[in-house]
């Protein structure tokens, strides 16, 4: 939208046109009692008549100087009050606080409805929303820059009637008197007749300002476009408004329209970070069997809201559960979407059950295509409830702390390895013990570094902070997961975080063996019959009868599929925990899938009876197979 110097309600009244070009100290006496008496003109430019009255006394130009000097030194108070605002209501109030009551008894505040951000266009209609109303209140924050004479003398606006009721929504129309105003941008007194013609559009029909009162509509301007108007108000009492007032007002304005424009981009910057945010995180953790889990998301600042940290929770054939820690270099949406790229990439990696050093391997691949300078660090291990042991590789990431369940805090030896996105280096897995009862701790560098303090110092303090939590619970209870997770973070002092923060804390429940059948079946014909005689015989022992026709009708079914393509002996395990999981492994690659068999098919029915009797069910591939299991509810 452009300025109309030739429209006459968007010029400024004669008698402020000669002071814009005057130097202060260079205005004569003659000239501001002509300011003062003046009568302001109509946007016709013909002055409305003016009851005789007689002439006002000579002013000191000393006063006159004092007085803009006064002027001035508001208007810089008033704009900095405002640039301290960093989203749209506390700009708002910045403008509302400066402004009442050192320059206005109140004000009224409107902004276009919605606000459009940036460059994109505005929705039609045209609506101007009040925003914020504000009256006079005295405090000593307010009575700061004060430039009326006797300004803080007035009496307070006590109730609502001081102010007029305004409508709360209004539609500018085009063409219309409010738009005319609106389009030139410059402030104008109320009592000219393009405000005359405005206010009664802005406020809402049959609704006008108090008798008496002074005021000046001001135009609110962005970068690009009208986003909104403001009223300031005086009462009759105040001295009347001046022409250098339009000038005050046209200030404070700008700046104020010109801050809500960055703290809209702000705001919509800010969203985009979150929903960033909220994507590239897990919504939440799975609750695979064997194993609970907790974590914690913190980013650097607000200011900062995304980062290259992420934490994540995959499960895997055969109860496992892999959980994966890393950390993108910078706090910028580019080390977010190369984070959520690389955490895709583990995903899928995952999913093919990978050793941890081949995911490691695979991941430092991506990081090079991505670009030469992608650098990110990443720890990956591989829990296995039934066996009690853990698997895990490092790519230059801090390592894992053990809690024992006496209390004892271990920080784990896993080969450091090089950083992802160095390229040609190898990673090395270790295979540790995995005691039930015991919880791993994954973090990124956020949590034990920062300016005060080096990376192995803040690891042996939150050693020792894991071992001081454990004794409050005794020897014989861990401590609350959730709770835990807590009382890490507390490890960091105020001011004391520089980087963003991802934690995963693991409580090793296992399976233990009693509640683990497992065989091996020869891939012939008998293969079906015989997992029938053994699935039947577990459930007896685990007290689990009711359950025996439906397990044996699955177990037959799947145990036939996988015959069918297998060349080496099929798995069979059956695991008891709070459902009855089994599951079916061979050396086939292809997943079965399940398919409408027709009328006269003989086969093509038993994923069907699967996923009908099944609670769960799903199929894995592997490096030397796939793993089909489905799960039953143990209680009814």
């Amino acid at each position: 939208m452009t300025e109309h110097p030739t429209s006459h309600e968007g010029r400024q009244p004669v008698a402020a046109r000669p002071q814009e070009r005057t130097r202060p100290q260079e205005r004569t006496r003659p000239r501001e009692e002509a300011a003062a008496h003046t009568p302001v003109p109509a946007a016709g430019g013909a002055v409305p008549p003016q009851p005789p009255g007689p002439p006002g006394p000579p002013q000191d130009p000393a006063g006159v100087a004092r007085r803009e000097g006064d002027r001035l030194r508001f208007v810089g108070a008033a704009t900095r009050r405002i640039a301290r605002g960093i989203d749209l209501d506390e700009i708002v109030l910045g403008l509302c606080r400066a402004t009442v009551p050192t320059f206005s008894d109140a004000i009224l505040v409107y902004l276009r409805d919605p606000l459009p951000v940036g460059d994109e266009r505005p929705v039609a209609p045209f609506v101007l929303r009040l925003r914020r109303t504000d009256r006079l209140r005295l405090t000593d924050e307010d009575s700061e820059g004060a430039f009326m004479s006797g300004a803080l003398q007035v009496p307070v606006l006590s109730t609502p009637a001081d102010v007029a009721p305004a409508a709360e929504l209004c539609e500018v129309v085009t063409g219309g008197a409010l738009a005319e105003v609106l389009r030139g941008v410059r402030p104008v007194f109320g009592d000219s007749a393009a405000a005359r013609a405005a206010l009664p559009e802005l406020l809402g029909d049959g609704k006008t300002l108090p008798t008496g009162h002074r005021s000046i509509l001001a135009p609110l301007r962005g970068r690009r476009r009208v986003i909104g108007a403001a009223i300031f108000l005086r009462r009759p009492d105040r001295p009347a408004f001046e022409p250098n007032d339009l000038l005050v007002a046209a200030q404070l304005a700008t700046h104020t329209a010109l801050g809500i424009d960055k703290a809209v981009l702000y705001g919509r910057e800010a969203y985009i970070a979150d929903e960033l945010q909220r994507t590239m995180l897990p919504e939440g953790l799975p609750q695979p069997t064997g194993v609970r889990l907790a974590s914690r998301y913190l980013p650097a600042a607000e200011t900062a809201r995304v980062g290259g940290d992420w934490y994540d929770a995959i499960p895997l054939p055969g109860s496992r559960v892999a959980l994966v820690v890393g950390d993108v270099m910078g706090h910028s949406m580019t080390s977010a979407a190369i984070m959520g790229q690389l955490r895709t990439t583990a995903q899928t990696l995952a999913g093919l059950d990978l050793p941890p050093q081949e995911v490691l391997h695979h991941l430092d691949e991506q990081a090079q295509r991505l670009g030469s300078d992608r650098m990110a660090t990443c720890l990956y291990a591989v829990y296995d409830p039934v066996s009690h042991r853990i698997t895990i590789a490092n790519a230059g990431h801090p390592p894992p702390i053990l809690l024992h369940l006496g209390g004892r805090a271990e920080v784990l030896r896993v080969p450091p390895g090089a950083p992802i996105g160095v390229g040609g280096v190898d990673f090395e897995a270790v295979e540790l013990d995995a005691p039930a009862g015991a919880t791993l701790l994954l973090y990124t560098d956020g949590l034990v570094e920062s300016r005060l303090r080096d990376v192995w110092t803040g690891i042996e303090q939150l050693r020792e902070r894991l071992a001081a939590t454990a004794q409050l619970t005794g020897p014989d209870h861990p401590p609350p997961l959730e709770a835990l997770c807590d009382d890490v973070l507390d490890v960091l002092g105020p001011g004391d975080r520089d980087d963003d923060i991802a934690l995963l804390a693991a409580r090793f429940d296992g399976i233990a063996p009693s509640d683990v059948a497992y065989w091996f079946l020869e891939p012939e014909d008998a293969a079906p019959g015989r997992a029938r005689r053994l699935a039947r015989r577990a459930l007896a022992r685990w007290g689990l009868e009711e359950l025996s026709d439906s397990v044996e009708l699955l177990v037959s079914e799947v145990v036939t599929n996988a015959v069918r393509y297998a060349e080496r002996p099929v798995t069979l395990r059956l695991l008891r925990t709070d459902v009855l999981r089994c599951e079916v492994g061979d050396d086939s690659p292809q997943l079965p899938r399940q398919r409408r068999a027709r009328d006269t098919d003989e086969g093509g029915r038993g994923l069907f009876l699967v996923n009908r009797l099944a609670r769960r069910w799903g199929a894995t591939r592997l490096s030397t197979g796939k793993v089909v299991w489905f799960e039953l509810p143990t209680h009814a």
